[in-house]
């Protein structure tokens, strides 16, 4: 079950957390990758391809700002012409700017929108298509409980492009689904990323660690808790779900915990 055999993957933000182990997992399960990844950030994507390539999948790398439609554009189609297609798209690229609302500028604001909003829409675009062309298609966007079942204090224009992924997938949900395309968003909660562990933009290590006793899981995620779920969404098994938001938060939003 699962099976991702004969199918071509595009992941944004694949260098590191959810993206990485999307990757990883995608290839364990028979897919073939195209990997995008924004090296300012830091991050290596060397071994995320080793690993994606010694599990078996063929793997094409490109350096892409999802902010440049151009870019992204790019490597829709040069995964389509060498992997033979794109039957799944994971708009996974996002940022998080810690921001009192009186200090947020029109700059500031239209950075993290154009990211992680805008960055999804042009994948999605982009790879819409050639999943048309196949009869099968697979849109998957990284959203957050912040912005759809809980707020975040500093965070509002991530708030606000998270929750409008809910938006976008509904939509095309119901405009393509008798192509066989899909769209859904999950919405992780806190899951131990390189992100989540920035002390400055986000909850930082001590702030992570500090969450584990409102989780009645016992426990933060961990980048697997979602890639996982990706990999169900992007199966054939998961045709009948479409234009939903999961939320996977080891049942934080719902313990009723400050």
């Amino acid at each position: 079950m699962f099976d991702l055999t004969g199918k071509v993957a595009l992941i944004t933000g694949a260098a590191s957390g959810i993206g990485a182990a999307t990757a990883r997992i995608y290839a364990e399960a028979g897919a073939d990758l195209a990997l995008a990844w924004y090296p300012q950030d830091g991050h290596d994507i060397e071994p995320v391809r080793e690993a994606a390539e010694k599990a078996g999948a063929r793997v094409i790398v490109e350096a892409v700002d999802v902010t440049k439609t151009s870019e992204v554009d790019a490597l829709a189609a040069r995964a389509a012409n060498e992997l033979g297609g794109l039957h799944i798209a994971v708009a996974n690229a996002g940022i998080a700017r810690k921001v009192e609302l009186e200090d947020l500028d029109d700059e500031a604001w239209t950075q993290v929108v154009d990211v992680d909003l805008n960055g999804a829409w042009r994948c999605f675009r982009a790879a819409l298509p050639h999943m048309r062309r196949a009869g099968f298609g697979r849109l998957i966007a990284t959203s957050s409980v912040a912005g759809t079942v809980s707020a975040w204090p500093q965070h509002s224009h991530y708030a606000a492009a998270k929750g409008g992924l809910v938006g976008l997938v509904k939509s095309l949900a119901v405009e393509f689904a008798a192509e066989g395309v899909t769209a859904n968003a999950v919405a992780p909660g806190v899951i131990r990323t390189p992100q989540a562990l920035d002390p400055v933009h986000s909850l930082g290590p001590d702030g992570v660690d500090a969450v584990v006793a409102k989780i009645p899981a016992g426990r933060v995620g961990i980048p697997e808790d979602i890639a996982y779920v990706y990999q169900f969404l992007a199966s054939a098994e998961a045709s009948y779900v479409n234009g939903q938001l999961l939320v996977v938060d080891g049942a934080r939003s719902l313990a009723g915990l400050d």
